[in-house]
């Protein structure tokens, strides 16, 4: 005897089943599958400045800007070591982009995107100011830019200088550009973390070979250290 076809009460777990692993895969970030998806492309490091805006009496923001057309210049180097944001002072469509926040820009380190993992922050400690990359799930804080702060002022930006090994790419997909900005390291991030904790293995060096042990005297050598007699040890007289 057959046995009955299913009613829609049988089907019912089946299809909550495919229901919930579709709201399972739509529910994955686009940031977690960064790393697959996204690829970068060289910049001319020339066109840019990376600058560190000062916020109240001791914290900072970080603003990239770009220079897409020569003129007018969107920021002037100042006679006290400070930089000016010059594009305030026209129109900049078309002439210059500004990356203000993590929409902007984001850390990539061998060819690994880690928008969704890592944190870029400006440190000041005395007179240098770091812009630091860090995660919470490991306690190594990456360098990628420093500077010196030879004052602060609330109009006055400090241009930082990326770190060696470090420049700015930028973000792309199948090969379309996109309007966001890399702080890129081709150096795996394992090494890039072990460099930065102090603990990658030195080459190990040869051990130092022996002295040569001295080499017996010839026949010549012997005869004239006989020819010269005794050999005389001065006396130290004792003194009590």
């Amino acid at each position: 005897m057959a046995s009955p076809a299913p009613g829609p009460a049988s089907r019912q777990p089946h299809r909550t089943y495919l229901a919930l692993a579709a709201l399972g895969l739509a529910a994955i970030s686009p940031l977690a599958q960064a790393a697959n998806v996204f690829t970068s492309q060289p910049l001319d490091a020339s066109r840019f400045a990376v600058l560190a805006r000062p916020v109240g009496s001791n914290s900072w923001n970080l603003l990239v800007l770009e220079q897409i057309r020569p003129q007018p210049l969107c920021w002037e180097q100042r006679p006290d070591g400070l930089t000016e944001p010059a594009l305030n002072r026209f129109n900049f469509t078309g002439i210059c982009n500004r990356y203000l926040d993590s929409n902007g820009y984001s850390l990539r380190i061998g060819d690994q995107d880690l928008a969704s993992r890592y944190r870029l922050q400006l440190r000041q400690s005395g007179a240098e100011l770091r812009l630091e990359a860090s995660t919470p799930s490991d306690a190594t804080v990456l360098v990628v830019g420093r500077a010196q702060v030879p004052l602060r002022e609330k109009d006055g930006f400090v241009a930082l200088t990326l770190e060696p090994g470090w420049d700015l790419q930028r973000r792309s997909f199948n090969a379309q550009t996109l309007n966001h900005v890399y702080f890129a390291n081709p150096i795996p991030l394992p090494l890039l973390l072990a460099s930065a904790n102090g603990s990658l293995a030195t080459t190990a060096q040869p051990p130092m070979a022996p002295p040569p042990l001295p080499s017996e005297p010839t026949r010549a050598e012997r005869s004239k250290l006989l020819a010269q007699g005794p050999i005389r040890l001065p006396v130290i007289p004792f003194r009590e």
